[in-house]
């Protein structure tokens, strides 16, 4: 992500190490330390060392999550890929149920970003380090739909900028449990790590701003189909405001009801939209993916139920 230091108005000269500190206090300031030296955080495109001064002109680019150290460097694997849309700076891929976007604990292997190196080579951005090149934003595993990811760091530098200043449109249909009184609406609502288990995310005092706003598509006799737009993203941001609204997810595992019968699909979530302006042409593109077999099924099976529920 790009955190421009414009937009704080009243900043006075601060160390970098500090200042991300604050930013982000999910992370202690001896890891934050540790990836500025490792080169994974940069200012104006430069590595800079822990202690440097900020100014209000400086932009600085911080890693969507921390490197890991132990995961060995990802391997070209032919793995096959759903690409939407390709050209020399970038590739937008249909991503399918159960495929992880790049190598983490316990998932070292069989990625997006091994399949992404087979099909481009070395062509793909290095911002974001050896374990996740070429990658701009993610998906969770279970999570079918649209990703882009670029191939050279302009790209990279270009796209990331969009979506510090949400202007990547990112639509997703979802299927929550219970129906809703409002067609639409929004949840505006901070998200960080729980405080009962770090390795969840929930709705937390002083969490990192996160709005969702959604749209009921379709009501069934205690389900529903919703479109949501994110206007920030953070990590697994539409299953836990869903979940915090007391509509989570069919099928989710770490959000949703414990006897969930879904939970054999994973949740039931398809980035279904994206679009960004294009790096070189500076023209807004657009994609769509069509819903996995698995979600129409269900929600065929949904819409009969609801119709033989009907009264004569």
């Amino acid at each position: 992500m790009i955190l421009n230091m414009e937009s704080y108005i009243d900043m006075k000269p601060e160390r970098l190490d500090i200042f991300l500190v604050k930013a982000f206090p999910e992370l202690s300031r001896s890891n934050i330390q540790n990836l500025i030296r490792d080169g994974a955080v940069r200012v104006n495109g430069n590595t800079v060392k822990t202690g440097y001064l900020l100014s209000p002109k400086d932009q600085i680019f911080f890693p969507d999550e921390r490197p890991v150290n132990d995961i060995a460097a990802p391997e070209a694997k032919d793995i096959p890929l759903d690409i939407v849309y390709e050209d020399e700076d970038l590739i937008v891929i249909d991503k399918p149920k159960g495929l992880v976007i790049h190598p983490a604990p316990g998932h070292s292997d069989d990625t997006l970003v091994n399949a992404l190196m087979f099909h481009c080579g070395s062509s793909l951005s290095g911002i974001n380090g050896e374990l996740r090149p070429g990658i701009v934003h993610r998906i969770d595993r279970d999570t079918t739909g649209l990703i882009v990811a670029c191939k050279n760091d302009e790209a990279h530098i270009f796209l990331s900028e969009q979506l510090e200043k949400h202007s990547i449109t990112r639509r997703y249909k979802a299927l929550c449990h219970g129906t809703f009184r409002e067609g639409e609406g929004a949840v505006d609502a901070p998200i960080g790590r729980s405080k009962n288990d770090r390795k969840k995310m929930a709705v937390v005092q002083g969490g990192r701003h996160a709005v969702t706003h959604y749209r009921v598509l379709e009501s069934f006799r205690d389900k529903s189909l919703i479109e949501c737009r994110l206007e920030t993203g953070r990590t697994h941001q539409i299953r836990v405001h869903m979940s915090y609204i007391h509509h989570p997810l069919l099928g989710d595992e770490v959000y949703g009801y414990k006897n969930d019968s879904y939970k054999s699909c994973g949740q039931y979530l398809h980035a279904y939209l994206l679009g960004f302006i294009h790096p070189r042409t500076h023209e807004y593109m657009e994609f769509t993916s069509e819903l996995p077999e698995y979600f129409e099924n269900t929600l065929e099976k949904l819409r009969g139920e609801t119709k033989d529920n009907r009264p004569l």
